[in-house]
């Protein structure tokens, strides 16, 4: 891990991810990309008023006084820090940016999000989990530690979940962490019995890992939805993170499928990390 992007709005959240940012960068010897979206309308930017020049001018230098000071915190001492200040809404540029700076790690704070807020407008992170190619960590607290010793890593073992599942094992492979791989079985027409769903995991390790050396380490548990079942077996081993993939879903696709990688982002009070299919 060599470049890891947090958006910052000056939220109690955004420091968490910052904090965390540095946490994971120290280990790593990685550069942080501070992002600061400055939402400013169009015409504030090309408009040759000379009144509204200056007061474009002014706001954009009080943002950048503002942000300087924002990252004035001991916890980022001997950690290369780039600020980085873009315009317009930040679901829409970090996507970019992580492309332009050839990113590894995208890490948002988040309040989440509930009811009609969440199905109509989402929040800023959920679209970010939406719009990114590269694994976002979204955090909800102060970090204690970001050691992430116990990561649930929860899918459906399909086809499409292999490429998801080896960038997060690529992810892993030179940390201290337990991927633990957990399969969800649900009630109605996707139950499965027990010997159906050892085949559906066997099937996906050959083509996955050429083998079925983990075959017997693949946890199962049963419950109304996936994002319960997750949530609940992360409770029962301890787990310190979630990592899940998520298809991206977007517009009338979004809403009418959901995605259960940004449902478990927003409910759940462990970090969650996302892959995208």
């Amino acid at each position: 891990m060599n470049k890891i992007i947090v958006p910052i709005d000056f939220s109690k959240h955004s420091e968490y991810a910052l904090e965390t940012a540095a946490i994971l960068a120290k280990k790593n010897n990685a550069e942080v990309i501070a992002l600061h979206m400055l939402e400013m309308a169009n015409t504030m930017l090309v408009d040759s008023n000379d009144e509204q020049q200056m007061q474009t001018v002014f706001f954009l230098k009080l943002a950048e006084k503002k942000f300087k000071e924002f990252l004035e915190r001991d916890y980022l001492k001997d950690i290369t820090v780039t600020p980085i200040v873009k315009h317009f809404k930040v679901f829409r540029e970090v996507s970019d940016v992580a492309k332009e700076h050839n990113a590894d790690l995208i890490v948002m704070g988040s309040h989440g999000a509930s009811g009609f807020t969440e199905i109509l407008v989402g929040s800023n992170t959920e679209k970010v989990v939406r719009h990114s190619e590269i694994p976002v960590l979204v955090v909800k607290q102060k970090p204690a530690n970001v050691k992430f010793e116990t990561v649930v890593f929860a899918c459906d073992f399909s086809e499409e979940m292999v490429e998801p599942y080896l960038k997060a094992c690529q992810f892993f492979e030179n940390t201290s962490s337990n991927l633990k791989l957990l399969y969800v079985n649900l009630p109605g027409e996707r139950f499965k019995s027990s010997t159906e769903m050892e085949a559906t995991v066997a099937k996906f390790l050959e083509k996955a890992d050429g083998n079925l050396n983990k075959l017997n380490e693949i946890q199962y548990i049963s419950d109304y939805t996936v994002e319960e079942g997750v949530l609940t077996f992360a409770n029962i081993v301890g787990g310190d993170l979630i990592a899940v993939p998520t298809h991206g879903r977007r517009g009338i696709s979004h809403f009418f499928s959901g995605s259960i990688g940004e449902d478990i982002a927003n409910h759940s009070t462990l970090p969650v990390i996302t892959f995208r299919i």
